[in-house]
């Protein structure tokens, strides 16, 4: 089993190497302002004004001026390379929800791998950022406050089948599968209601649909 190292009763923003403006990095902070740095987020951290309360990664990429800026006691090296830094710090996090920024860049296979981690650890509730989108594993059951016309992308990442309310092409009766039927560019009618059979479809609204996705994963009383 998997140590924890944040135990943290407010949301976390955790912060990748990406590129990513100061201006997002408040905006997540102001949601979640208990802030981890993976790896290399560290010195995007550092160069927006915020000392991260945790780094976790294999840290070959974290700048000497970020470790020089950083207690000691909060930076957690984690030597195995057989998951990504992101995967290293979702699996060592407890928190109402995470909020993930500096991960969706111009490395391609860096995205696909976040999507992947995203599906093995469904129950960590985290939402990740990009530039236009905002974008999560869907629980068994979700309901999202929604405007009429809205896009609701839906990627399966394995087998996954199930129903839905408020969508303008409904999705029962469908096999949902990477090699197969996708369901991108879909729009709600008005609120949506998604249920599936398995954890493994990635829900991508607009970014400025951030809040209803928040409140739609968050535990009652922490969104």
């Amino acid at each position: 089993m998997i140590r924890g190292i944040v135990q943290s009763p407010r949301p976390v923003t955790l912060l990748g190497a990406g590129e990513v403006s100061h201006r997002c990095v408040a905006e997540a902070l102001s949601r979640a302002p208990f802030l981890v740095a993976a790896d290399g987020g560290a010195n995007v951290a550092i160069a927006a004004g915020h000392v991260p309360e945790a780094v976790i990664g294999d840290l070959d990429s974290v700048s000497p001026a970020a470790r020089a800026a950083i207690p000691a006691e909060r930076i957690w090296r984690i030597d195995e390379q057989e998951t990504t830094d992101f995967e290293k710090c979702l699996s060592r996090i407890e928190a109402p929800y995470i909020l993930g920024l500096g991960f969706t860049g111009a490395r391609l296979d860096h995205a696909l791998a976040v999507w992947s981690a995203l599906v093995r650890h469904p129950a960590r509730r985290c939402l990740i950022l990009g530039s236009e989108d905002v974008v999560f594993v869907a629980p068994r059951r979700v309901t999202l406050d929604l405007a009429a016309g809205t896009r609701v992308s839906l990627y399966p990442m394995g087998r996954v089948a199930g129903r839905s309310e408020g969508l303008y092409w409904p999705i029962e009766g469908e096999a949902f599968a990477p090699d197969g039927r996708i369901g991108t560019s879909n729009r709600a009618t008005g609120p949506v209601t998604l249920e599936f059979d398995a954890d493994r479809m990635l829900v991508m609204l607009p970014r400025a649909c951030l809040g209803a996705a928040i409140a739609a994963l968050a535990p009652a009383g922490r969104a």
